[in-house]
């Protein structure tokens, strides 16, 4: 959850750590159970990582940036509709065909999103800011993913400031579950 390093760094691992988890998911055949732990894994880091970029990363990315708005506009859209699809993602089984569809189609949307961030983002921010504000980013996203939720909540608000204020309550409350209802969440 927390590696360590600038912003970027931070960012990277996590991208990594997420495409680890695809390929354990694609490895395994249809309709395993284990397809289903690995794509519950995938979410809650995806979820978190989403959180910290919205809080910290998106509004450096509008104040930096000269297309900043339109930049982070770009990347909150991407994920919106990867929330839908992870939210969808959570009521179907892993025997059930739609999993397949799901899955396949959040595999897509984050690979996309990634490549973006990876490829154009980064390297702008990294032009754009000084190592000293990415390490203090670095920091504040890796605060931000101890207590973001873990769950995808797609109608909750992803831009400052609803979004800092109401992402520790959500994610109080999926810790409580989890406590709650036990193996499958950790």
């Amino acid at each position: 959850m927390g590696h360590g390093g600038d912003v970027i760094a931070e960012l990277t691992t996590d991208h990594r750590e997420v495409e680890e988890l695809f390929g354990r998911i694609a490895a395994l055949p249809s309709g395993n159970e284990q397809r289903k732990k690995y794509a519950d894994l995938a979410v809650i880091e995806l979820v978190r990582h989403s959180i910290a970029e919205e809080v910290y990363l998106y509004p450096a990315v509008r104040e930096v940036l000269p297309d900043g708005d339109t930049v982070a506009d770009k990347e909150l859209e991407d994920h919106a509709e990867a929330e839908r699809t992870m939210k969808a993602l959570e009521g179907v089984e892993a025997a059930d065909a739609e999993f397949d569809r799901l899955i396949g189609e959040l595999m897509t949307e984050i690979r996309s999103h990634v490549r973006d961030e990876e490829e154009d983002l980064f390297p702008r921010l990294r032009s754009a800011v000084s190592e000293d504000e990415l390490m203090k980013l670095g920091d504040k996203v890796r605060q931000a993913k101890k207590i973001a939720p873990t769950r995808p909540h797609p109608s909750a608000p992803d831009t400052p400031p609803a979004n800092k204020l109401l992402a520790p309550g959500v994610g109080m409350v999926d810790r409580i579950r989890k406590v709650l209802t036990g193996p499958g969440w950790d």
